[in-house]
This record gives structure tokens, sequence and C-alpha cells, in this order.
């Protein structure tokens, strides 16, 4: 088993819960890959872009995947779930469901519609510190990954912050109802998890069946 975290949207492999379960991956002596998902350009992230990153760095086939994903990195996770037969499993951190339908009324009507003229937005990446320019691409392109096309049955743990203020938990329990393939364990928490690390790590131990 080959084990890949993705890290969240604005983030980096340097964020808090890339480092942590690193950590604790090393710690039990198994190898984790933490790609960085800006690419070096943040400025044309897409999910199409990260699909195509990170099944880049599948091991070959028949080794099996399995994806733990923070976030928008949770979405891409499901999606690459969906599209490849080798990812066996997948652990999603807050993932990102309904990305577009929580984020852009955050920015409001009038900044979307500047941002699609300007074509590039500054948005705060946090794994930089600072505001960077993201292109109007990365809209267009989220609208073409909707729950909906999520239907491989595949065994997927989701932990979720019952007190997120980013992606609300409601998101999560809609993508389970229809799906019973799905566990979803609802965490005393908000998007960044951070005061739940061991909770999350012994539920990753147990779903992986790791030491």
């Amino acid at each position: 088993m080959e084990y890949i975290y993705l890290h969240g949207f604005a983030s980096s492999p340097k964020s808090a819960k890339a480092q942590d379960i690193g950590d604790r991956f090393a710690k039990i002596q198994r190898k984790i890959k933490i790609p960085d998902l800006n690419a070096g350009d943040f400025s044309q992230l897409t999910i199409t872009r990260q699909l195509t990153q990170i099944a880049r760095e599948f091991p070959n086939a028949p080794v099996p995947v399995t994806l733990i994903g923070s976030s928008l990195g949770g979405l891409t996770s499901a999606h690459l779930g969906q599209q490849y037969q080798q990812v066996q499993h997948l652990v999603l951190l807050a993932p990102a469901f309904g990305f577009l339908s929580h984020w852009l009324p955050r920015l409001g009507d009038e900044e979307v519609q500047r941002w699609q003229q300007e074509k590039y937005l500054m948005i705060y990446h946090y794994g930089e510190g600072r505001s960077l320019p993201l292109s109007y691409d990365f809209v267009t392109d989220a609208t073409h990954y909707q729950e909906e096309l999520l239907q491989r049955p595949i065994s997927t743990l989701i932990l979720h912050g019952k007190k997120d203020e980013v992606i609300p938990i409601a998101a999560s329990r809609d993508f389970v109802r229809s799906r019973p393939w799905v566990e979803l364990v609802e965490l005393d928490s908000d998007h960044a998890l951070g005061n739940v690390m061991e909770e999350i790590w012994q539920a990753i131990c147990l779903f992986c069946q790791l030491p």
C-alpha cells in the first residue's frame, strides 16, 4: 500500500496537519508522500491540475493507493478515487464538498464579477503567508467536479468537525446519506481540526490497519 497526503487550498506540505500526519507516519516507519499542490505556480491552480499531478505520483500497478486529503485536497482525493481503480481507500478530512457554493458567496457577487472580468483575484495563501493571484480558470474548472459524479463504492472514511465554519458538516452528512460505503466521524472541532489530531490519527490507524 502506498500513502499520499493532499493538503488543502492555499496551503502547503508545511501545514500543521500535513506535518503532524507526516511525523506520525515516520514514527511507525511508514512512508507517505506529501506533494506540493501549488506546483510552483498557485496562480494557475485547478482541480484538474491537482488530479493530473497526483496521478503521476501513483506507483506502478498493481500497488494499491490510500489517499488522505484535507479540505480541497479531500475533494480532489474523492475524484481521484472515482477515476482510478488503483485508489483503494480514502481518508477525507473536512472534504470541500460544494466548495464553490460555500466559498463564492463569502466573496460576494461584486468580487466574483470583478474576478471574472479581470481574470485574477488576490487570495491569501496560508502556506506562503501572503496574498497571491489566482486565475478565474480555477472557478471554471471546479464547476466540472460535482459530488453527483462520485459513485464508485470505494472504502471511505470522512472526519469532519461539527463547528466547521468553512465547509459545514452538513456537506459531509449529505454525501454519506446516499453512499453506504462511506463512514462519517463527527468531531468536536472546526475546519482546521487542530485540537483533534490524536483522534484523527487513531481513526486513520484503525481504518487503514496501521500499527
